[in-house]
């Protein structure tokens, strides 16, 4: 097979490096598979493009907007995945191996496409959080949104997830409105290529977008200024490099940074060789050793176990490992393929050695060459730790392959201390099924972990596993991993976005995020608001009801229907003996029927369906005699189809006195 000369996309344009050519090579044979260069590259006019064609046009978009961008991109990449696979052998990865890289990246952006139609507005500034009131009568209050930064993302990605590693980090970036120069590891940067250009020729995002680097990154960082953001996942020491550069510690450039990390797990005190958690945490340690031939940033690194179960979990896991076949990644059989190159072969052996001056191997022989000798083999290595404590090297140096070492620990407190030992990690999984145990750990270890997987024979079925980043869940973690996060749902949007405390009239404040505001002008509804389709509906446009008297046979009468005989609205000496309510009062949920019947218009026609209520709270008992009546105000509206809408209402209700008893957010589907 001839040699792919891998090319850059820059300024809208796909250009081969001048020259200085370096070879990559297939980790399954030492066969040259791609050659690859940026040398030519005008790295100060890529940052110019998008800065000043890719920002504005992503920026001009809406959230929802964006996230169909997202999914049509999904949408392209999935239609041409087998070929990616095909590549993916190379890589050494099995088809397993690419099912996580591949398909994983496909469905990171599904997700994220996802919560950005559903969780973001139709808008392009995100409210965060509550109206603060900061003055007496309400002319003056505060609020704090999101907005795209007016920079470049760039994005250094690793070598062992050449596609996953992309997407998870362009998810959120274009979701935020920032174009993005993406910066693979060179070693597998031929799969991250024809990746992007299934992207581009999808024709869907905006030119400067997207940019690739294929090379090094020479003066890139030369020229990055406040507005910019770099994501980097690698090794902590290159990590330490690139924040310290100095133009990124003079301009201020945000950093995210998800680097070494020698993650951990737990098998819980109370299991036995007999209990499922036993066999879980067996399965899992062996599963994290092999998937990708360990070159996983969460792959299981420490497996810490009660001292009286080292043994058995010794045994356990040599069985485990000895059915693990290994060989050529396109064979159905081969459960793990190779390391992504010779180099990082010998690196892995190299840190082996390291580990080893405090541990003893108990399984295989890191120097064999277990199948092709051209090839980047190497068979799972399983090490023993009995003094974990005097032992600097199985907490400090990471061999990032199918190496895993067990230790033991005395009691609960020992394995927690163990386990921080690490400094700082992306992940820890905990095999317990206490549930005491398990909350010792939260409380003991969350701050040196990203994340706690907690599995047991209840969960074990659904769980994800120990090693797999959900989009939804924040990926990072503290100290030697990083300090920084990833993904975690819309908050790894706002990682691209800047926070901006807004203060000033609502009338102001209400006109800028699209939102009506409490103290905001109004609009008196003429016609009644349910008559108006959803493009009609103006924000503030407001329907304020007649009053209704509620009375103590209305109360009764609820009781009885409803089966609600709560004493406080029936047992009047109960209900005067309560400090809250000095007597019977009406059901909250009387309160919402009474109130929806003196808003809502009965007869068809553009409100669709009610389809639930937000924030309700019950501020103010209402007692029998009183009466009370309902402000409804179109709050936010969202286009769901092209033919129908979400309305946000704000609902009030107040007594005659104009206090308010309760208050909500209504939600109907309109036609549009």
């Amino acid at each position: 097979m001839k040699p792919i000369t891998l090319q850059n996309y820059a300024e809208g344009t796909w250009v081969a490096g001048s020259g200085g050519m370096a070879e990559l090579r297939s980790a399954v044979n030492g066969d040259v598979v791609a050659l690859t260069s940026s040398q030519g590259l005008d790295f100060a006019a890529m940052i110019k493009f998008a800065r000043e064609q890719g920002g504005p046009a992503l920026r001009a978009l809406t959230f929802h907007e964006r996230a169909r961008m997202l999914r049509a991109l999904a949408d392209a990449l999935n239609a041409k995945k087998e070929a990616l696979y095909e590549l993916s052998y190379n890589t050494g990865a099995t088809k397993a191996d690419s099912w996580i890289d591949i398909d994983g990246g496909i469905g990171t952006f599904m997700v994220y496409q996802s919560k950005g139609r559903r969780e973001l507005p139709n808008q392009r500034i995100l409210v965060d959080g509550n109206v603060e009131a900061l003055s007496r009568n309400g002319t003056f209050q505060g609020l704090h949104v999101f907005t795209s930064l007016q920079g470049v993302a760039v994005h250094i990605n690793a070598f062992n997830f050449p596609v996953w590693g992309m997407l998870e980090k362009l998810a959120p970036t274009f979701l935020a409105g920032v174009p993005a120069i993406v910066k693979p590891a060179s070693a597998t940067a031929y799969l991250t290529e024809a990746a992007v250009r299934v992207m581009l020729e999808a024709n869907v995002l905006p030119r400067g977008a997207l940019q690739l680097i294929v090379g090094s990154t020479g003066d890139l960082f030369d020229h990055l200024s406040t507005q910019d953001i770099v994501s980097f996942t690698g090794s902590a020491s290159t990590a330490g490099k690139l924040k310290s550069h100095p133009n990124v510690m003079q301009q201020g450039v945000r950093f995210v940074a998800e680097q070494d990390s020698l993650n951990a797990s737990i098998l819980g005190p109370d299991a036995t060789p007999e209990s499922p958690e036993f066999d879980l945490f067996i399965k899992e340690v062996a599963k994290e050793m092999s998937a990708k031939a360990g070159q996983k940033c969460t792959a299981i690194r420490r497996g810490i176990v009660p001292a009286a179960l080292l043994d058995a979990a010794q045994d356990a896991l040599k069985a485990r490992l000895d059915k693990i076949t290994i060989g050529d990644p396109r064979e159905e059989a081969t459960r793990m393929g190779a390391l992504v190159s010779v180099s990082q072969r010998e690196d892995v052996r190299a840190k082996i050695a390291e580990i080893g001056a405090g541990a003893k191997i108990v399984y295989c022989d890191p120097s064999a060459a277990p199948f092709n000798e051209k090839g980047a083999f190497i068979t799972p290595v399983l090490l023993r730790c009995d003094q974990p404590w005097s032992s600097d090297a199985v907490h400090d140096v990471e061999a990032f392959g199918p190496v895993s070492t067990l230790m033991p620990y005395k009691d609960s407190a020992d394995a927690i201390a163990l386990a921080n030992r690490g400094k700082g990690s992306l992940v820890m999984s905990v095999f317990t099924y206490n549930t005491d145990f398990a909350r010792d750990v939260v409380l003991g270890a969350g701050s040196h972990h990203g994340r706690l997987a907690f599995i047991d024979r209840d969960s074990a079925k659904e769980s994800t596993g120990h090693g797999s980043p959900m989009p939804h869940m924040v990926h990072g973690g503290p100290g030697r991993a990083g300090g920084g996060e990833e993904l975690g749902g819309v908050r790894g949007v706002t990682h691209y976005m800047q926070r901006t405390a807004l203060q000033g009239h609502p009338r102001v404040l209400s006109s800028i995020v699209k939102r009506y505001i409490a103290g905001a002008p109004t609009q008196t509804a003429d016609p009644h608001p349910f008559r108006l389709k959803f493009h009609d509906l103006a924000i503030g446009y407001q329907l304020k009801t007649k009053p209704r008297e509620i009375t103590m046979d209305d109360i009764e009468h609820f009781a009885r229907f409803t089966g609600d005989t709560f004493y406080a609205h029936m047992d009047e000496e109960a209900a005067a003996a309560n400090p809250l309510f000095g007597g019977r009062v009406a059901h909250g949920y009387l309160i919402l029927a009474f109130a929806a019947g003196l808003f809502v218009d009965p007869d068809p026609g553009p409100v669709l369906a009610n389809y639930g209520l937000d924030n309700l709270r019950f501020v103010k008992p209402v007692k029998p005699g009183e009466a009370i009546q309902v402000a409804l105000t179109v709050k936010e509206k969202t286009l769901r189809k092209p033919d129908q809408g979400e309305v946000r209402w704000d609902v009030v209700v107040t007594n005659r006195e104009g206090e308010t008893v309760a208050a909500y957010d209504l939600l109907t589907m309109n036609a549009a």
